[in-house]
């Protein structure tokens, strides 16, 4: 069994509604999902992709009353977006120049071209050169379709120390070290270019991580849904403590943290978004699963307006 490469990745934001302009206005990713944190309704859970809501195109937030991430290891660092080329990245320097968005300078990272950049919360976002896999555009976006966000690229982590980590990633995930590049090892899944990596830096005089705003909550991985079972089995009989079966609707999940706390997720790539709603109206109207929709009234009486 292999991975298909990440699925979404999940993280955490103090203000819904800036969130929301920053990631549709300016980086221009389409609301595919609007619904709430299926554990805490009061939350909502936004989610941002590609113009149909492509898996591994995703990046989502709860929106919780908190305050900022302290920042350190034994957490995910940074969230890659794939973009075409590097003629894109210096288009996207210059876009985040003109809005006011903090970044830095157009360098290489682990072997590919990248522009590290935060949100007004300090989320940790870069733009990776990787013409690889397909492109769905988002026909309403302000970014042109050639230098459009086509998914999620590399994904970093800090772990203290990555023995046991790294034990996980090969013999339970089957990913393939790939050795490193300038100190950050570099994981393998199934899917070519920068897509299928996972990047992983060791620094244990880091303190541990505190969530808050700008922190990232959970990453996941993409995993046929035929295969949903058979991975449930294999998190079984390899002993690795988990949710078991979650079913969040628009796709399965099984959750379990590595060894140095992180927490992961594997997530089907089927039903989809469209399960519920129309693509061409996806993300417009609130959405909840049928388990909570009786709930609607007093759920929607709960949350700001974004």
């Amino acid at each position: 069994m292999q991975l298909k490469g990440f699925h979404h990745l999940t993280a955490v934001t103090a203000d819904a509604p800036g969130n929301h302009k920053f990631y549709t206005q300016t980086l221009g990713l389409r609301l595919v999902k609007k619904t709430v944190n299926q554990d805490d309704t009061s939350a909502y859970h936004l989610f941002y992709a590609d113009g149909i809501g492509s898996p591994g195109t995703d990046i989502t937030f709860f929106d919780w009353p908190v305050g900022r991430e302290k920042r350190g290891t034994h957490s995910v660092t940074r969230t890659g977006f794939r973009v075409a080329n590097e003629e894109s990245l210096k288009w996207w320097e210059h876009r985040l120049t003109m809005q006011g968005v903090k970044h830095d300078k157009i360098t290489e990272q682990a072997g590919w071209q990248t522009l590290a950049f935060e949100d007004a919360e300090g989320q940790r976002l870069a733009l990776v050169a990787d013409n690889e896999g397909e492109a769905h555009g988002w026909s309403e976006s302000p970014v042109p379709a050639e230098h459009q966000i086509r998914g999620l690229g590399p994904i970093t982590m800090s772990v203290p120390d990555i023995r046991h980590t790294d034990m996980v990633l090969t013999n339970l995930m089957n990913m393939v070290p790939m050795g490193q590049i300038n100190g950050t090892h570099v994981y393998k899944m199934g899917t070519a270019g920068a897509v299928g990596e996972l990047h992983v830096t060791v620094d244990p005089s880091l303190p541990p991580a505190m969530q808050g705003a700008g922190s990232v909550h959970h990453v996941a991985f993409n995993i046929p849904y035929a295969e949903y079972e058979a991975w449930a089995e294999r998190l079984k009989k390899m002993r690795v403590p988990n949710s078991g079966p979650v079913d969040r609707f628009w796709f399965k999940s099984l959750y379990f943290r590595e060894p140095n706390g992180v927490l992961f997720e594997l997530a089907t790539d089927a039903p989809g978004f469209a399960t519920d709603e129309a693509m061409d109206k996806l993300g417009t109207t609130l959405s909840l699963p049928p388990f909570l929709e009786g709930r609607r009234e007093q759920i929607e009486a709960g949350l700001k307006k974004l």
